[in-house]
């Protein structure tokens, strides 16, 4: 052997090392993760989920396997989507090219039911249960897709005619994917983006009582759906939103002929790259409104951009689930200076921290879902109305924060190997969630409906009286923790308050990050009411992630020369 072939001892431990932690990888995404199942627990009915453990461990072995290593193929170089806009006999089909490994990942994805679970409406914890899971690949090309066509069957199930129903929702609902249909969203337009007041796009009645549309869409993602939700502008004497109608826009037309729209080119995105996302012009496509018109907007609203942020949460949660797995996982076999770098405690330090805000905001949204079922059943107090409201916004941003963190945690963790798109999925996750952090609102636009809703409508009085409820009810259980949860929710009463006598502009900034603190405040209180919920004792790996969590963001920052904090590091971090 050569000089230069020559491999020297060291260099084949470390690559050992490395195989056997990809060796470690868990096999089941579900399985592994324990506070989601313990979660689950508390939110599923057992009326509509007797099986539904058995599906999410059956997923949970797809997403951790074939799922994983088909997401990766196709998003190498050169198995993107491209624009195939033309048959082999020149007709006109505008058509998207993906390589199979696409329409695998998509079999496996829709049969696990997460669509499909909607027959059992209102079902939003068993879809986004499946959801989650999903998202352990990020965007993986179909996770977008999924949100759109979501919001699509909830704009059939309670806005639609009978006879577009009839037509179309089983086709929604169908789990085989070579016989579904997707939906899409078509919203933001050049002038316009989240001031969507601005829209231009042109509505027409015809004869037929059907509608006509006309104009341009900026950003259309998953543009090769069977179905587009769009505004457009039904009266063009009504300035703002409340000009704008909500429309179903078939792709193709009830005789199979394509519908009057093209599409202009595709976007070249930093992330989610496997999922096609174009801009398009409409040129008289026929097109059904969905509900009153003068309701357009709300409903466009309460039914496809409320359901897109809850599952925009749970994408965020799937992919910050995924980069502490690939973190915490590295560091027992990576050494360095002599030892696992999960000795370190900095390591320790890095991976309890992302541990601890996973498992909270996992708490915070898999809550939300199971009151947007109760919503949907109008089973809801208006307090709890008022919460969903304002709780939706803040975890929205909350969780699109932290999925972008939790990559870079991640990445900081692997050191130079985190930054090598074949070495982890790490890359493709923050790439990813530099998408979903924009998607459903920006950061800057959630704040400021936040701030409008309790100008308006006062919910935050609904928000702290439910958030009360939760500690209140734990109270017995809880005893310290629920003490602290309470003082931080009298100060940050204290805060908003303060926030509402400031000028327009003050408050602007300093909403910003009193938008952060409700967010966590929900969060702690959810665990502490979840904990008091669960069939058996919380272990200790669950009570040394709350008091993580609460100490890094409500309590009394943890002293560092206490032993007991570096413990519940080490025992975050997966040390014995």
């Amino acid at each position: 052997m050569s000089e230069m072939q020559t491999e020297y001892p060291a260099h084949r431990d470390s690559r050992e090392s490395l195989t056997a932690w990809r060796e470690a990888q868990p096999d089941n995404a579900f399985l592994d993760d324990a506070h989601f199942r313990r979660t689950l627990e508390v939110y599923r009915d057992p009326q509509i989920h007797d099986d539904l453990d058995d599906d999410l461990e059956e997923f949970g072995a797809e997403v951790a396997g074939p799922i994983d290593e088909l997401a990766r193929q196709n998003d190498r170089p050169g198995n993107h989507p491209e624009l195939d806009r033309w048959s082999d006999f020149g007709q006109r089909t505008e058509q998207i090219a993906h390589h199979p490994s696409y329409h695998e990942v998509g079999r496996r994805i829709y049969g696990s039911g997460v669509m499909a679970a909607y027959r059992d409406a209102p079902n939003s914890v068993g879809a986004l249960s499946r959801f989650y899971l999903s998202s352990y690949n990020g965007e993986a090309g179909h996770n977008c897709p999924l949100a759109c066509t979501a919001g699509v069957i909830r704009v059939l199930q309670h806005l639609a005619p009978d006879r577009l129903r009839d037509r179309y929702l089983d086709g929604f609902l169908n789990p085989d994917y070579d016989e579904h249909l997707e939906g899409a969203q078509f919203m933001t337009e050049i002038q316009g983006g989240s001031d969507v007041g601005q829209n231009a796009t042109r509505a027409r009645r015809a004869d037929d009582g059907s509608w006509r549309l006309w104009g341009e869409k900026w950003f259309c993602s998953n543009v090769d759906a069977d179905v587009f939700l769009m505004t457009a502008r039904f009266a063009e004497d009504v300035e703002g939103t409340s000009g704008l109608g909500l429309f179903f826009v078939p792709r193709r037309l009830e005789d199979g002929e394509l519908n009057n729209f093209r599409i202009r080119r595709l976007k070249d995105k930093i992330g989610t790259r496997a999922m096609a996302s174009a801009e398009c012009d409409f040129e008289g496509a026929v097109a059904y409104h969905m509900g009153p018109e003068e309701e357009g907007f709300k409903n466009m609203m309460r039914h496809v951009i409320n359901t897109s942020r809850l599952y925009n949460a749970f994408a965020c949660l799937g992919s910050a689930r995924r980069a502490y797995v690939t973190a915490q996982t590295y560091s027992r076999f990576r050494e360095a200076f002599g030892r696992p770098i999960v000795q370190y405690p900095l390591i320790q330090e890095t991976i309890a921290d992302v541990k601890a805000e996973v498992d909270a905001a996992v708490s915070g949204s898999m809550y939300l879902a199971a009151l947007q079922d109760r919503i949907d059943a109008d089973l809801a107090t208006e307090a709890g109305e008022d919460f969903f409201r304002m709780a939706l916004n803040l975890n929205k941003v909350r969780t699109a924060k932290l999925s972008r963190w939790a990559a870079t945690r991640g990445i900081e963790v692997l050191g130079g190997n985190g930054a090598i798109e074949t070495f982890s999925v790490l890359p493709r996750l923050l790439r990813d969630s530099i998408v979903t952090e924009n998607w459903e609102g920006t950061h800057n636009t959630l704040q400021m409906q936040v701030m409008r809703d309790i100008d308006k409508y006062g919910i935050h009085e609904g928000f702290f009286e439910i958030l009360g409820e939760l500690v209140e009810a734990s109270a017995e259980s809880e005893g310290q923790r629920a003490e602290t949860v309470r003082r931080e929710m009298r100060q940050s009463k204290v805060a908003l308050q303060e926030v509402a006598s400031m000028d327009e502009e003050a408050a602007t900034l300093q909403m910003r990050p009193l938008m952060d603190r409700l967010a966590r405040l929900m969060y702690a209180s959810v665990r502490l009411w979840e904990r008091s919920q669960y069939p058996d004792a919380p272990s200790d790996v669950d009570d040394a992630s709350l008091d993580h969590f609460i100490g890094r963001h409500i309590g009394t920052r943890p002293d560092p020369e206490d032993r007991s904090h570096r413990e519940r590091l080490a025992l975050l971090a997966g040390i014995d």
